[in-house]
């Protein structure tokens, strides 16, 4: 596996991993009932965390069937249930700060994690809303701690309409509520212009992919 390096941002030069508080967290309501909340920086020292991530999660390569061809999915990939501990403390404490903050809202804990590792512009992922189980059906949320170079991720309505663009990267959270999974689609589109390498963890209530 071809290792990818970091170049560091000139905004998060230390080691010391800390959380910031969430109450300056801001949403935007996207309509048809979908939000977003974003942080920029909520963690500080994500290059720190990037690095540890990169080097100690079991990446996996999947391929999967398009049409009659059996191809690579473009970026690694990791998932760590509800019962497993996470590769690091802090995601973990993230987790914990996540699940108090919602708990009137969502009204029940943020379990798993997923986390996705864009090596560099090439790795992507198409559009889709994350549709595999209760987000089908449900409103829910899926909270998005992104550390490394920013990407944009794409959010537009399922029936059309304006493109919504947040880039992401180095300690930055996003949280899709509401009816976003069913309403609202989201991708990390290739980019000729991508600085470097991305792992983006995806924290996520019981059910839901």
């Amino acid at each position: 596996m071809t290792a990818h390096h970091l170049q560091g941002s000139l905004f998060d030069q230390t080691d010391e991993l800390r959380l910031g508080p969430l109450d300056g967290i801001h949403r935007t309501v996207l309509g048809a009932g979908a939000w977003i909340d974003a942080l920029p920086g909520w963690l500080t020292g994500s290059d720190a965390l990037f690095e540890h991530l990169a080097a100690e999660v079991p990446w996996r390569a999947e391929r999967r069937k398009m049409y009659d061809n059996d191809v690579a999915v473009p970026r690694l990939l990791a998932f760590y249930a509800a019962e497993q501990t996470l590769p690091h403390p802090v995601l973990e404490e993230a987790r914990r700060a996540l699940s108090a903050h919602y708990a009137d809202e969502l009204g029940e804990p943020f379990v798993t994690a997923g986390l996705c590792h864009y090596r560099d512009g090439r790795d992507s992922v198409a559009w889709h809303g994350d549709r595999i189980g209760r987000g089908a059906r449900q409103d829910t949320m899926v909270a998005i701690l992104s550390v490394g170079a920013p990407r944009d991720l794409l959010l537009r309505p399922v029936r059309g309409g304006e493109t919504v663009r947040r880039p992401l990267g180095h300690g930055d959270l996003i949280v899709m509520g509401g009816s976003c999974q069913r309403t609202w689609e989201h991708c990390v589109p290739k980019s000729a212009r991508a600085a470097g390498p991305r792992i983006s963890i995806q924290f996520r209530p019981h059910g839901v992919r």
